[in-house]
């Protein structure tokens, strides 16, 4: 597994990725051809892929997304240090937090 702050990402075997992810639409990059896991609603940081690859996300704000990097990529964000990932598949999870009022995706 992998962290950087408030993103979690997961190895996950070709065979476990649901069979509705190729269905879905790809996460377009950003102006700077990144592929956004997460993005900063406080500072515009963002905690991004480079490296060839797709990402996909599902529905709704606890919703899994999922990364393909068929070479291998780096996860990159403005206070972090990189990280190196391999190739392969991943599921990437957003860290919540508890409230009296709701359970939420943390604030970065």
């Amino acid at each position: 597994m992998y962290r950087q702050g408030d993103v979690l990402i997961v190895p996950v075997a070709q065979g476990a990725v649901p069979a509705a992810v190729a269905h879905m639409a790809r996460q377009p990059r950003d102006a700077r051809g990144r592929l956004v896991l997460a993005l900063g609603e406080v500072t515009g940081h963002a905690h991004a892929v480079v490296g060839p690859g797709e990402l996909v996300r599902e529905g709704g704000p606890f919703g899994f997304s999922w990364l393909h990097l068929p070479e291998g990529g780096r996860v990159v964000h403005e206070e972090h240090a990189a990280i190196a990932l391999p190739g392969g598949w991943f599921r990437v999870v957003r860290q919540r937090e508890y409230t009296p009022n709701a359970v939420r995706v943390v604030a970065d």
